[in-house]
């Protein structure tokens, strides 16, 4: 059942190498791979980075990911939510490959607003993992892991149930502001809403345990 989610990544890192190859000729010998605040290019790289160094990252995410639920501590195994770490893994990886294909159409044309392509796609992604958040069980790789929800197993399905909405309802959100009203700044503030909230939350809520001495 897990398969599908390493050949669904797989497919994902094929489809950008061979893509990034067919372009490859068009590409000038330096491509823009960093912008200001005003979507401005001020960086760039040696056009291989598009098809090597880009590619190395999603595969070793990965591999990342496939060898931490074997790093897991007992009681803190990943295996009861499997294929929901896995989903992360696909998110993750999907985005790595939208950022590629954003450089790759901003090195061939003069027509794409970088910024709002970007941050439209975090906040898409931050969405994408919002709906999966409440399924994520106690671990030290994904989700809002504070000092708080590791403590406790009470807090942490709290905490991630409230993410779930949070994550979900502010990338929707920062995505709305980037892509119909331009407005990048207020995207940013739905996003850090987004994550902040839960970490105050968590906080909160386990302090109220600890005053009705309800901790473990």
């Amino acid at each position: 059942m897990t398969r599908k989610y390493y050949l669904a990544s797989f497919v994902l890192i094929s489809a950008s190498v061979v893509i990034t190859a067919i372009l490859y000729p068009h590409l000038q010998a330096q491509v823009p791979t960093h912008w200001n605040i005003h979507g401005q290019a001020d960086g760039y790289s040696a056009k291989w980075t598009l098809l090597v160094l880009f590619p190395s990252m999603m595969l070793g995410t990965m591999g990342l990911m496939a060898a931490l639920p074997w790093l897991s501590p007992r009681h803190f195994e990943v295996e009861s939510f499997r294929s929901t770490y896995l989903y992360i893994m696909v998110v993750l990886v999907a985005f790595f490959v939208y950022v590629q294909a954003t450089i790759l159409c901003a090195s061939l044309t003069d027509h794409v607003n970088i910024n709002k392509a970007i941050i439209g796609g975090v906040c898409l992604m931050i969405a994408l993992l919002g709906n999966v958040l409440g399924k994520v069980q106690r671990n030290f790789y994904v989700g809002v892991r504070t000092p708080w929800t590791i403590a406790d197993e009470r807090v942490w399905n709290a905490t991630h149930r409230l993410a779930a909405k949070t994550f979900v309802i502010g990338g929707l959100t920062g995505l709305a502001f980037a892509l119909v009203a331009g407005w990048s700044w207020l995207s940013f503030v739905a996003i850090l809403a987004a994550a902040l909230v839960p970490v105050i939350y968590s906080l909160v809520y386990y302090k109220q345990l600890e005053r009705r001495g309800e901790l473990m």
